[in-house]
């Protein structure tokens, strides 16, 4: 699990990822917390991740965590990383946040939290996150992270933050 000040990022295993798909209402019982109508945020993610733990389960904590707000007990949002670092060690993250929660700092919250899980493992050189060119919300969580843009296309931005620049910062970014 990685905690931050207003989140808890829980590991989403198998039996939660199965529990989603029956019935996110399930999943509550099962973390003991409040799950809103709206979540998740990208609900099409769950079963694919479901797939990837199930065929290869030494991948877990390299996949989705669910956030959940520590303060009122209930999950707003979902995130994680995007497998297990590729040859030449990055990693991807993603997130998201239900819109009643957003505003709020918690996707930086988040994403930090995943970026220093992230590069408290030895085999990771660097993280990746893509955006939509028009995610200003998104675009500034990257920032606040020292992520800078590293190319794009029409429909993408893609940031990236090495590991060398984030122990620079001293892992406060």
């Amino acid at each position: 699990m990685i905690e931050t000040s207003n989140l808890r990022l829980i590991p989403c295993g198998p039996p939660h990822l199965a529990a989603i798909m029956r019935d996110k209402k399930e999943l509550g019982s099962m973390l003991d917390v409040s799950v809103p109508d709206n979540w998740p945020v990208f609900p099409g993610a769950m079963p694919y991740v479901y797939e990837k733990l199930k065929s290869d389960p030494s991948s877990a904590g390299w996949w989705t965590y669910l956030f959940v707000h520590r303060g009122d007990r209930t999950l707003v949002g979902e995130g994680g990383l995007k497998g297990k670092p590729d040859a030449s060690g990055t990693v991807e993250i993603g997130y998201a946040i239900i819109p009643e929660y957003r505003g709020l700092g918690l996707a930086t919250e988040a994403a930090r939290g995943l970026v220093r899980w992230a590069f408290s493992h030895a085999e990771v050189s660097a993280v990746v996150a893509e955006t939509l060119p028009d995610g200003h919300r998104s675009i500034r969580v990257l920032e606040k992270l020292g992520m800078t843009l590293a190319g794009s296309t029409d429909k993408i931005l893609r940031y990236r933050l090495d590991r060398h620049e984030f122990e620079n910062e001293g892992g406060t970014r």
